[in-house]
């Protein structure tokens, strides 16, 4: 491993500025004439001492911000692509997501399913990615914290001429009454807050330390929140899902493992009357017509009793409850939020098989949309046996007969007829307003006699434990912000040299303010004002 030797004698790992020993600015750096880099105080951080090891290796990879950077921007990426279509936990599918996303969208759905952008943020591939985030920003901050404290923890109060001379703010002159000077320079710099250390008669005067762990204590707030955004993936922490249920219809309540029953009694739909309210309310209900005033659903939440395996839930009451809009039910951690709803919608379809030329009718069948049997007895030898069933029917790109949606909102049906002087039976495809006989012309068919509606409820179920683990990494976060923001780290180094005083100054941001403070600090003695050395160079460029 290559280092790097001061004059002093001392041996310092690559990547050091400073000399560990003296305070001398490493011969190299010294050569290349440029103000010294002081954002890890001129040590070494350990990326750039270990390169051997496997570990090394990952060690270096994760320490690099350009990793980082390139990281959360492939993250923002995916994240962006992810919402392009709905993600499968907002649709509430009753058909496979593969067959949803195929149908819905074509072949970019199958790649869109296939690279797992359905449920992003619970495919492996992006909890992932987060993660490794997490690793690149713990690497960053201890590539860079440890050092930098043991820097500032043991920062000498004597420095070398080399690294005061290397500072942005820098001045020296020659002082007569030298100690009265510093005696007086000491005082002020304790008015204005500063810790004032001696040694040798050199002085370091320093405050607003703490300043220097804002962005580190940012990490641990981002890390702290990526947390809490990958523990939604672990089973029972987080729970977004949707619940449909119908008027009169109890169902178990997802996300809950069928511990909580949800029954629906009433879903209320209310409008302004536009008797009722002012004037300008009326132009606008006039305009725009119905304006819903509030949608609700009287329900009663059930728990179910423990049973065996195989036995039906008994159900015990606990509360009945309004849900409304921005009125939630609430119960062991969990919440039902009223989000949407449906009036009419079909629940139940009634056909008759009838003898076409006779039109003599052989018995009715109810189908149930959300639920159909697959066959339907009737007297006499009749059956009606349901092959196909197509919830929202249309027809593909290739002609055949497929479904755009898991709602029954157009519903439609491929009979088989089975009777006695017909034993083979007979194929129909029927629909409400639409029968067509694929074999040629039958002797029977089913005929659409009527349909009962229903409203159905749209229920939002959440959950979420990890929601004080996001928040605490949001405020850290924020502390981290604050701290680094407001306050500034500043020292001021005076080095004594007989009658010759060397004045250095350092901060990490608002180098203005710096030199406007030393100013009111150094008025009216003989002490130099440091002047900033990049005015300086700049000056000499512009001369040259």
């Amino acid at each position: 491993m290559k280092t790097v030797k001061c004059e002093c004698g001392h041996v310092n790992p690559i990547g050091t500025v400073i000399c560990e020993a003296c305070g001398r600015v490493i011969p190299e750096e010294e050569k290349q004439k440029k103000l010294v880099d002081m954002r890890y105080e001129g040590t070494a951080r350990r990326s750039q001492v270990y390169k051997q090891t496997i570990i090394d290796k990952i060690w270096m990879f994760f320490s690099s911000v350009k990793v980082g950077v390139i990281l959360i921007v492939i993250t923002l990426c995916v994240s962006a692509i992810g919402t392009i279509f709905p993600q499968v936990s907002t649709l509430g599918l009753t058909i496979s997501a593969k067959d949803y996303y195929e149908d819905r969208y074509g072949l970019f759905g199958s790649i869109y399913y296939f690279l797992g952008f359905h449920d992003l943020y619970r495919s492996w591939w992006y909890l992932l990615l987060v993660a490794s985030i997490g690793v690149s920003l713990v690497i960053c901050s201890l590539d860079r914290v440890v050092p930098l404290y043991k820097a500032l923890k043991n920062q000498r109060v004597s420095r070398h001429e080399s690294f005061l001379m290397r500072q942005r703010f820098f001045a020296k002159q020659s002082v007569p009454e030298v100690m009265d000077q510093l005696n007086i320079l000491k005082e002020r710099l304790t008015k204005k807050g500063y810790k004032v250390k001696e040694d040798n008669g050199n002085i370091l005067a320093e405050k607003g330390r703490f300043s220097r762990w804002g962005p580190y204590v940012n990490h641990v707030g981002l890390i702290i929140f990526l947390i809490g955004a990958m523990l939604r993936s672990v089973p029972g922490m987080y729970i977004n899902e949707r619940l449909w249920i119908k008027e009169g219809e109890t169902l178990a309540i997802p996300g809950t493992d069928k511990q909580y029953y949800l029954e629906n009694h009433q879903f209320i739909l209310e409008v302004y009357d536009k008797d009722n309210v002012e004037e300008v309310f009326q132009e606008a209900i006039e305009k725009k017509g119905n304006i819903i005033k509030n949608f609700q659903t009287n329900v009663t939440l059930y728990e179910a009793d423990t049973t065996l395996p195989g036995e039906e839930a008994k159900l015990s009451k606990m509360k009945d409850f309004e849900i409304q809009v921005n009125k939630p039910l609430k119960f062991d951690n969990y919440a039902l939020y009223q989000s949407s709803y449906k009036l009419n919608e079909i629940q139940t379809m009634n056909f008759t098989l009838i003898d076409k030329s006779t039109n003599k009718e052989f018995g009715d069948i109810s189908i149930n949309l959300q639920n159909p049997d697959e066959i339907y007895p009737l007297e006499n030898g009749y059956t009606v046996e349901l092959l196909s069933y197509f919830p929202d029917f249309i027809f593909n790109d290739n002609g055949e007969p497929s479904t755009k949606s898991p709602n029954p909102n157009n519903p439609a049906f491929v009979f088989k007829m089975i009777t006695p002087d017909r034993p083979e039976g007979e194929v129909s495809f029927a629909a409400i307003q639409q029968t067509i006989e694929p074999n040629g012309e039958n002797k029977y068919k089913m005929a659409f006699k009527s349909a009962e509606m229903v409203n159905y409820s749209g229920l939002t179920v959440r959950k979420d434990l990890t929601l004080w683990i996001i928040a605490l990494g949001g405020i850290i976060f924020m502390i981290g912000v604050i701290q680094g923001s407001y306050w500034h780290h500043r020292r001021v180094w005076v080095k004594r040299k007989g009658s010759e005083i060397y004045i250095a100054c350092h901060t990490n941001k608002n180098w203005f303010s710096l030199q406007k403070e030393m100013e009111k600090i150094l008025v009216n003695t003989s002490l130099p004002i440091p002047i900033d050395q990049t005015k300086k160079e700049d000056n000499e460029l512009n001369k040259g």
